[in-house]
């Protein structure tokens, strides 16, 4: 079948929308009708070349949609099921079974080598192959081969399915390191830097953990306001000062959590002075350069109980977790459904400047033949 797919030609170049061909799904796939697709960090990396990724390349990995095939393999999904996209893991590893696929032994393989493991890919065009199963998905697209294994069924819910796909990766990565990776504790502070997505994401789960002060990091006075209204107890301006004095005058004993979006070592080691006593540093951020390292006081480390961990995919179960977000929102508790601002798949390329700019926090692309479900965002 033909469908049309954002296509990256090569690494720092313009996406352009044309049609390929998409092949039947291998027995443990299906093919997904795309309603709406988030635009993550994670997709940026890899097209502008920080990471490697086999070119031409569709990328995208935040799908929600319609399930329309199903390989002969497959059980417990139909056509007509909405889904919700995540990422690959085995299901048979030492993590996969303590509930952590984020830490497969085949992540990599899983999701990041352009192709199924056999070397072939979902998408043509002509005689080219187009790398594809990018996590798993290659959902910058109308339709995506999918493996089963990386579908959650969507819950009843009034939320439009397309603004459903940024749970697969951005927003369980956030809302998953405070309330899985950290489990943040009643009373305790936290402190979030970065106010995009999965920073603001962290924030309302800190909300919904009960924190007793949450503070968030952001230079943009429109993100700063709008986390007040998301359930922040104060804002700080990293551009108004040092950043670990500017934590410490909100609280004097130090942060008892701090969750780092950046994937900046500045911004990780002003956190690290910033930590309370048995404070705990989440780093959730991707660095552009891979090699990027932060200073780490043995002796005080040491000596205060200092703890700094990685966490990917919010150290969550996503069959389990995304259904509980969705619960959340719906009862008022999780509203992740304002952070988003639709663009049509057609402007992909615009939309990654608007955001680039900050002039939307989490982008969904949408069908060109579609109107857009929302387009409510906030900064």
């Amino acid at each position: 079948m033909q469908t049309r797919a954002a296509v990256l030609e090569k690494a720092g170049g313009d996406f352009v929308v044309q049609d390929v061909t998409v092949e039947d799904p291998r027995d443990d796939e299906v093919i997904v009708r795309i309603e709406g697709v988030g635009l993550c960090h994670s997709d940026l990396v890899f097209a502008e070349g920080h990471r490697p990724y086999p070119m031409p390349a569709v990328l995208g990995h935040e799908g929600a949609g319609i399930v329309v095939s199903v390989g002969g393999g497959v059980s417990g999904f139909a056509t007509g099921d909405a889904v919700i996209l995540g990422f690959s893991s085995c299901d048979a590893c030492p993590r996969c079974d303590e509930g952590l696929p984020g830490y497969c032994a085949d992540f990599a393989p899983l999701n990041f080598i352009g192709s199924r493991r056999d070397g072939t890919t979902a998408y043509r065009r002509g005689d080219t192959k187009v790398a594809s199963h990018f996590f798993g998905q290659s959902s910058f697209a109308r339709h995506a081969v999918v493996r089963a294994g990386n579908l959650v069924k969507v819950p009843e819910t009034p939320l439009d399915l397309a603004l459903l796909g940024p749970l697969g990766c951005g927003i369980q990565t956030g809302a998953g390191a405070v309330m899985r990776a950290l489990a943040c504790t009643p009373g305790s502070s936290l402190v979030v830097v970065g106010g995009g997505s999965v920073g603001l994401s962290a924030l309302m789960a800190g909300s919904v953990q009960d924190c007793a002060k949450i503070v968030l990091v952001e230079p943009m006075a429109e993100r700063r306001e709008l986390a007040m209204e998301l359930g922040a107890s104060a804002t700080i301006d990293p551009l108004a000062g040092p950043l670990s004095e500017q934590i410490l005058a909100q609280l004097p004993g130090g942060a008892d959590y701090i969750v780092d979006t950046t994937g900046r070592p500045d911004v990780a080691a002003a956190a690290l002075d910033s930590l309370a006593v048995h404070g705990t540093l989440a780093l959730l951020g991707v660095p552009h350069d891979a090699t990027a390292t932060i200073p780490l006081p043995l002796s005080r480390t040491m000596l205060r109980g200092h703890r700094v961990i990685g966490v990917v995919e919010g150290d969550s179960d996503q069959t389990t977790f995304i259904p509980e977000l969705i619960a959340l929102r719906d009862a008022g508790r999780f509203p992740f459904d304002r952070l988003i601002q639709t663009f049509p798949l057609s402007q992909i390329n615009e939309a990654i400047a608007a955001q680039a700019r900050g002039e939307c926090i989490k982008v969904v692309l949408i069908p060109d033949d579609e109107e857009p479900a929302a387009n409510n965002a906030k900064g």
